[in-house]
């Protein structure tokens, strides 16, 4: 993940197209087939429905029909205020029971705040908060770990971290008094919670040096983007808004794009090269020109359809790359590059355990944090063992771990000897645990249908003991069908839903999906079988992973010892 750390200005007036316009069939299909490079689109359509007002980028009236609920939560008071004119302090003081009493605040503490970061637990944590912050590259000091720690640790069994799929940090268990104290001690670290939530860019920062950035605070949807950085894609670009694919061109380093890649509940698609190339010194001004064709166009009604993918299939592939074009300084865009840098064929490398780095002498330990989820006295233990054994330093995964870089390889048997490595974060997990990821489910999600994080080791464990796996097997589970925990890019997926246990009555279960790839020759995983009580999915992960990836059953293994 890239860090973008500059401040985003306001676009110039810009010119509309002419074209006729054709009407258009939403699909909603999972996945769906690209997007045409040709449309008709009519040069209104084109005319941007955002303007600035008093700093603030707010949706223009005659564009207000039509459009979503949230929207209009946002024409009402745009959510930033409340942090950059101090509507959080006012908050703080109130009792929930007065909060409540009125809609403008209860649209506070359930909406607007999650432009703060903070997403209200209304239903399983009524009164407290998750917190999100924003970690570019996912690299997060010895200093912040400990910060937060400190912060969750004062909630006791309410409080919690979570290692997130987009390398993130999320704390649980925040209460509202606490949260302009906790947005100082943010700040006094170098981290930032402002703008990780809603209708944003996620990570890379750009809120104007945290100090908030109304330029890009009012997208029709969240926002993702990426930088590859190896042939291996750990970034999974295909899933992203925007992601950065390294290509040279005439001599020249840059990238290719990719746009559009996205999951939702009632969509999922891969992103799809946008025919453009940029020199590696536009990056920056082609995220801030891609942001604004999305702010300025993006449709507003349907929520499920305001991702950027619904923008690029209304209008079409090369309109769409128009827009963005005459919003760069030069008004234009180069073609695509063939010189791709990535390896198309190219084994994922694994980075948990001990590997040599670039620099002579050190070394970086990937560690295995069971889905995700550590306490307190944990992350003081994670940010111990950054500073005596490298360089204070951790980086998070987007599958959920933590890796510990630049370890003296003379401190690297010491460090396999911590108590931590040796009995809770183990740097080589079995297989199946290796690949091991679920999202928050409905202990704290109350959107999530089922429970995931303590069901994905129970079922992962139970699973080990029937079948012994010699190759790796990537197993995601999410709570609901908006996929945060990425189910379709799984070798094997588990989607959260209601099934009927064989008396026919209503019981926690999962749709399973199968054969998503990550890598140059990603693609999204099917549905294998729907609703599946989870009580009898050991026995069906069990035959799927004999049938389709190797594994043998155990008592053969040792019949045959």
């Amino acid at each position: 993940m890239s860090s973008f750390s500059v401040r985003f200005f306001t676009p110039q007036a810009l010119p509309s197209t002419t074209s006729s316009v054709r009407p258009r069939t939403w699909v909603l299909a999972a996945p769906t087939s690209a997007p045409a490079a040709s449309v008709d689109v009519d040069a209104a359509r084109l005319v941007p429905w955002v303007e600035e007002r008093d700093g603030y980028f707010v949706l223009k009236e005659k564009f207000r029909e039509g459009i979503n609920p949230l929207e209009k939560v946002k024409i009402e008071k745009d959510p930033l205020k409340l942090f950059m004119e101090g509507g959080i302090d006012e908050l703080a003081n109130m009792s929930f029971e007065e909060i409540e009493k009125s809609k403008h605040t209860k649209d506070d503490i359930d909406v607007r705040l999650k432009w703060l970061g903070l997403f209200h637990r209304r239903k399983h944590q009524y009164g407290r908060f998750m917190m999100r912050l924003k970690l570019p590259n996912g690299v997060t000091t010895s200093a912040q770990t400990r910060y937060l720690a400190s912060v969750i640790r004062k909630y006791g069994k309410e409080g919690c971290a979570d290692v997130t799929t987009r390398q993130n940090w999320q704390i649980r268990g925040v209460v509202l008094p606490d949260v302009p104290e906790i947005l100082k001690g943010l700040e006094e670290v170098g981290l930032t919670s402002l703008q990780s939530g809603m209708d944003n860019m996620r990570n890379p920062f750009i809120t104007a040096n945290s100090h908030g950035n109304p330029a890009f605070a009012n997208l029709p949807r969240k926002w993702n983007a990426c930088v590859v950085g190896s042939h291996d894609l750990y970034e999974h670009p295909h899933i992203n808004d925007l992601a950065y694919m390294p290509a040279t061109k005439d001599g020249r380093f840059g990238f290719n794009l990719l746009v559009g890649g996205f999951f939702s509940g009632k969509r999922c698609d891969e992103a799809i090269p946008l025919d453009a190339w940029i020199p590696a010194d536009d990056v920056i001004p082609l995220c801030k020109a891609m942001l604004e064709a999305f702010r300025d166009i993006g449709y507003r009604g349907n929520r499920q359809k305001t991702r950027m993918m619904w923008l690029i299939d209304e209008i079409g592939l090369e309109v769409f790359r128009s827009e963005v074009a005459k919003r760069m300084p030069q008004k234009e865009l180069e073609r695509a590059s063939p010189e791709d840098l990535v390896q198309k064929q190219w084994e994922r490398r694994d980075y948990l355990g001990v590997h040599p780095q670039k620099q002579e002498g050190f070394s970086y330990v990937g560690i295995h944090i069971p889905v995700g989820r550590v306490q307190a006295d944990d992350m003081d233990e994670l940010a111990r063992l950054g500073d005596k054994y490298g360089s204070g330093e951790l980086r998070l995964t987007v599958e959920q771990n933590i890796i510990i870089p630049n370890v003296d390889n003379s401190k690297i048997e010491a460090l396999l000897n911590e108590p931590l490595l040796k009995d809770q974060f183990l740097p080589e997990p079995s297989i199946l645990m290796k690949g091991l990821v679920a999202c928050t489910g409905n202990q704290f999600c109350g959107q999530a249908i089922i429970e995931t994080k303590a069901r994905a080791l129970k079922v992962t464990e139970e699973v080990e003991r029937l079948v012994s796996v010699t190759r790796p097997v990537r197993m995601h589970w999410t709570g609901w069908p908006n996929s945060c925990g990425q189910v379709q890019v799984a070798d094997i997926g588990f989607m959260g839903c209601m099934a009927r246990d064989e008396n026919g009555k209503p019981c926690e279960g999962a749709d399973v999906f199968l054969g998503g790839r990550i890598g140059s020759d990603s693609h999204l995983g099917q549905i294998y079988k729907k609703a599946v009580p989870c009580k009898d999915l050991v026995p069906i992960v069990a035959d799927i992973l004999v049938e389709q990836f190797g594994a043998v059953p155990r008592e053969r293994e040792e019949g045959e010892d």
